[in-house]
């Protein structure tokens, strides 16, 4: 392992103590915690984290893939969509969300569900001509069926045998290249259904710097 310690583009802190006699990690969304006792060897805790490293990256990307429960938005917050910033606007005066120009007015009751209901139909045709493009520029346009946008609750995106994509809707809310890696990703599965080394070159060609967008979606996918 390199110093710092580094997985997933996620730090490793590591917390040492005296009274310990065992070695123990603890992933949280975000976090990767190594504790250790006060005198156990460093060359040890490398080859621990090496023999761990799937296994961390797993609960990283659970995490980062795991959707909380709706939460209170608040009149005048601004929410992110599409690399824009929309203002909430809570209105009696609708009765379904609409946009116009910056702001969102969204009815006074239920403010989450009509978010994510306006989110979820307004993301789709962007969503379907990025994919597209990558498709066409990987040279796997023709076996690109449809582009769906997904509420899955452990993945951010999915391609199937048959074609189909999904992306999920709140990747809109993310920087603009953690959605186009996302859609690169599942766009690539086009030609291989596996994360092959053959698989990562069409992606790599496409988008060289991937491995900074997939990092930042599992340091910060949970805060979507």
């Amino acid at each position: 392992m390199t110093d710092p310690w580094l997985i997933s583009g996620v730090p490793v802190t590591l917390k040492r103590s005296a009274r310990r006699r065992t070695v123990g990690l603890q992933v949280r969304p975000g976090q990767v915690t190594l504790h250790a006792p006060q005198a156990f060897p460093t060359a040890r805790l490398d080859a621990l984290l090496l023999e761990k490293r799937g296994w961390v990256e797993a609960n990283l990307n659970r995490f980062a893939a795991q959707t909380p429960a709706p939460r209170p938005f608040l009149h005048g917050e601004t929410v992110a969509f599409l690399g824009e910033q929309l203002t909430l606007h809570f209105s009696d005066s609708v009765r379904g969300p609409e946009r116009r120009g910056q702001t969102l007015l969204l009815p006074r009751q239920d403010e989450p569900q009509h978010l994510e209901a306006w989110t979820r139909a307004a993301c789709l045709a962007p969503y379907r001509e990025l994919v597209t493009g990558y498709a066409r520029q990987l040279g796997a346009g023709a076996k690109l069926r449809h582009v769906r946008v997904s509420r899955a609750r452990t993945r951010w995106g999915s391609c199937n045998s048959q074609g189909d994509i999904r992306l999920h809707w709140k990747l809109s809310r993310a920087p603009l290249g953690v959605l186009h890696y996302v859609a690169l990703h599942e766009a690539a599965h086009l030609l291989e259904l596996n994360h092959s080394p053959r698989y990562w070159a069409h992606v790599a060609r496409i988008m060289p710097e991937w491995k900074q967008w997939r990092d930042w979606l599992r340091v910060n996918g949970h805060s979507l």
